[in-house]
């Protein structure tokens, strides 16, 4: 880092100079004791310490999937089995981050972040998923800490983003109880390494996604389509959430310890009254499953039969205690909502009895480039939704972006104009639940780069940076340079007039 900018950032922690201070002070002056009252802000308009960045995940960027001892994930396994992902893509290399991570914090630190959420990849601190660490894979982990530290950004790490070393899934993987136990171990040993420079700790990215397309819908690793052994897996994580909150704590109780969940507004098909019902059901299994058990120690009603839930989880006397994890913020991802109908005939779930579709809202509507529904309202109503719930707990957007697979132009610049509008409504919509009483502090954009994006491999393209997949050139879009002025002003910018013309329906979807 440079003296002037260092001299720029201690002026805007107060004057007090970041090499006097330890990681976590550094830490906690950029999470702000007084944010500014709602009702004061704007339209458009964010508290004045609020914290803007964006976001990636370990095998969606790092690749060097076999170097330094790691070991081998249920992603490696699941993308090199032949048919699996969209032309056979893998992310033995995906962004090269492995390597690269100094010039990709350099990219975060020019858009004027102030934060970036990464994960840590089990596989590669603890290689068979039990046992002693992986040394030179947590030296890596040190060295994006510490670089980001150096750039002025929050490092906000998520301990788990999918990649279950493949040695556990052959033991028996999330349906298994002991996989709860194991998971908390490397919890541990992570915070050993790195609590003495991060702050804020996310346990799980998405449970609802890895268990429900990873045991059910089986298009996820590890590709397992076994209702029951889902829903025991989502027990397991539960149980694993709690686990590894209370082994955070024991090392370091001011270490600030929440959870990443994706809770998306659930839409009754029509105003039938059973399709309304459907609509509560799947609300509360998709939403609040993962909330309800850390919060309350106990699912939500209403969704397995009751005489048969603890049959159908695997529950032991006792679980009750074993989930509760107070968390003390809540990680939020949203891209678009359900449309939930009733389904007498079954899905699968004993009771659920649902029929919901993914990012589908009322058609028509507009689309992404991945066929996703353009919903910003859904944004506004899921966050006023979930703080209600939650007691309005603190809050941060740790996902949030949108698929556009704009190509550089001639003049070779990406003009993603589209993602610039999606971007544009959803956070008027943000702006909007925090004026009205929604504690959200962090907003981070899903993706920094162009990167794997699983099941889709390399076609589609979420990034604020675009990557040439063969040369790994990394190429600013329109649309960081669009962020980028967002964080300087701290409020959501005009879109060009061209660009408004061409998504004038998007920016009034309601």
């Amino acid at each position: 880092m440079q003296r002037r900018d260092l001299l720029r950032l201690s002026l805007a922690l107060g004057g007090t100079s970041l090499l006097a201070r330890s990681p976590l002070a550094f830490a906690d002056a950029l999470i702000g004791k007084k944010p500014t009252t709602p009702a004061k802000l704007r339209a458009g308009e964010f508290p004045k310490d609020f914290l803007w960045g964006a976001a990636t995940a370990a095998y969606q960027v790092e690749g060097a999937w076999n170097e330094d001892g790691r070991g081998e994930s249920i992603w490696d396994r699941f993308a090199h089995t032949p048919g699996k992902i969209k032309n056979n893509d893998n992310g033995d290399v995906a962004c090269d981050s492995y390597h690269r991570y100094r010039e990709d914090i350099a990219l975060a630190r020019h858009i004027g972040a102030k934060t970036h959420r990464f994960s840590i990849a089990w596989p590669r601190v603890q290689p068979g998923g039990r046992g002693a660490a992986n040394a030179k894979g947590l030296d890596y982990y040190k060295r994006v800490t510490d670089a980001l530290l150096d750039a002025g950004i929050r490092p906000f790490p998520t301990l788990y983003h999918w990649d279950l070393p493949q040695p556990l899934e052959d033991a028996g993987g999330w349906p298994r109880r002991d996989t709860a136990e194991r998971f908390a171990d490397y919890a541990k040993i992570v915070i050993d390494a790195l609590g003495d420079r991060i702050r804020q700790w996310a346990i799980f990215n998405e449970p609802k996604t890895f268990t429900h397309c990873g045991y059910w819908q089986g298009n996820h690793a590890p590709g397992r389509t076994d209702p029951l052994a889902f829903l025991r897996a989502t027990h397991t994580v539960n149980l694993a959430q709690g686990m590894a909150f209370r082994a955070i704590k024991a090392i370091n109780p001011k270490l600030e310890v929440g959870g990443v969940f994706d809770p998306q507004p659930a839409y009754p098909a029509t105003r039938g009254e059973a399709d309304l019902l459907a609509a509560q059901r799947w609300h509360k299994f998709a939403n609040l499953w993962f909330l309800d058990p850390a919060l309350k120690g106990r699912y939500p009603d209403g969704v397995l039969p009751a005489d048969r839930q603890a049959e159908l989880l695997g529950w032991k006397d006792g679980d009750e205690n074993l989930m509760r994890a107070p968390l003390e913020f809540l990680g939020l991802n949203y891209y678009s909502s359900w449309l939930v109908a009733d389904a007498p005939q079954g899905n699968g779930v004993p009771g659920l009895d649902t029929n919901a579709e993914w990012a589908r809202y009322y058609a028509p509507h507009h689309q992404t480039d991945n066929g996703w529904d353009i919903y910003p309202k859904g944004f506004y109503d899921i966050l006023v939704d979930i703080a209600e719930h939650t007691g309005h707990l603190p809050i941060e957007i740790t996902e949030s972006g949108a698929a556009y697979n704009t190509a550089p132009g001639a003049d070779g610049h990406v003009h993603d104009n589209a993602r610039i509008a999606w971007l544009r409504a959803h956070l008027l919509e943000l702006s909007r639940a925090i004026r009205d009483g929604v504690p959200v502090r962090a907003y981070h954009h899903w993706s920094l780069l162009d990167n794997f994006e699983w099941a889709d491999g390399y076609t589609q393209r979420f990034g604020l940076v675009h990557v040439d997949f063969k040369t790994q050139r990394r190429t600013p879009k329109d649309s960081a340079a669009w962020f980028a002025q967002l964080i300087a002003k701290n409020v959501v910018p005009a879109t060009a007039s061209t660009v408004a013309a061409e998504n004038g329906r998007l920016l009034s979807a309601d």
